[in-house]
């Protein structure tokens, strides 16, 4: 007996579908896929990253802003991802033929710097999204791991709570772990004052 499989969507029939009720959607290779309800210690860490770089780009007078809700596009238009936090380029959104009526990006010009904050489904934080917002051409991207819920291969045996620093060189993502009071190394805030203890100690 065969099993059909499952009809896949394009970004405009996920744009078209995406329903008002409260929840987040992203679309992973064609497919809707109902985001977990986030815990209090997964926004607690959502909101200090976001106010630390807040903080940063205003005291630099740098032209970002972080939306509340937007969509990131791959190039192939198979996944359209909803960041914990994704500091856009407001120069450049006048070049976004989606932003104004749907509020999504698909240019690595837009994002200068893109973190998600790891939940239970870490798989998609190293794996999915690495290579896609590699693909793209974001220029950094954070895996902020708390919880230390990700492979040993990234945290540490026995596993550690872990912030990973993706910087794109030569098209490529070189990956960089900060544990415990390690100064976190940005390359779009080289002067950044934060500790991955900091982070962690958000969620508490």
């Amino acid at each position: 007996m065969t099993q059909a499989l499952p009809k896949l969507v394009t970004f405009d029939e996920f744009s078209k579908w995406y329903p008002n009720d409260g929840k987040r959607y992203e679309l992973h290779k064609g497919v809707i896929v109902e985001m977990p309800p986030p815990t209090g210690e997964h926004e607690k860490v959502v909101g200090f990253i976001a106010r630390k770089l807040t903080v940063e780009f205003d005291r630099l007078n740098l032209p970002f802003t972080i939306p509340k809700t937007a969509l990131v596009k791959t190039p192939s238009g198979e996944s359209a991802y909803s960041p914990d936090v994704v500091l856009l380029n407001l120069d450049n959104l006048s070049n976004e033929p989606l932003f104004q009526k749907q509020s999504t990006v698909s240019q690595a010009a837009s994002v200068p710097l893109v973190v998600e904050v790891v939940s239970t489904n870490w798989r998609d934080d190293y794996y999915d999204k690495f290579a896609n917002y590699e693909e793209m051409g974001i220029p950094e991207y954070w895996i902020a791991d708390y919880a230390a819920l990700g492979a040993r291969k990234f945290i540490g045996n026995p596993k550690q709570p872990t912030i990973v620093i993706c910087e794109l060189v030569d098209d490529e993502y070189q990956m960089t772990p900060f544990q415990g009071n390690a100064a976190i190394a940005s390359p779009t805030f080289p002067q950044l004052n934060l500790t991955a203890q900091q982070i962690f100690d958000a969620a508490n």
